[in-house]
């Protein structure tokens, strides 16, 4: 099992956007209905700092969460913020 836990802070004029592209994945992860796939993420009481944590049966789950569409959306989008 891999277990990935990361948090990070936006700007705060971003934070909504990153809230959409986050139930974007969620979204994607419940359609995909892979079962070795555990996605949550949090958005923090400051409103702009969110926690991810994702537990993964095996790297191949790891790399099927990093190749869906939002997750690509959302990596760019977030880099660019």
């Amino acid at each position: 099992m891999k277990v990935v836990r990361v948090q990070y802070t936006t700007r705060a004029e971003f934070a909504a956007t990153n809230q959409r592209n986050i139930a974007a994945i969620v979204e994607e992860l419940k359609t995909l209905n892979h079962p070795g796939i555990k996605y949550t993420a949090w958005l923090l009481p400051d409103g702009k700092t969110f926690m991810h944590f994702d537990q993964l049966e095996n790297e191949e789950a790891h790399l099927v969460l990093q190749g869906l569409a939002s997750f690509h959306k959302f990596a760019d989008e977030t880099r660019g913020q």
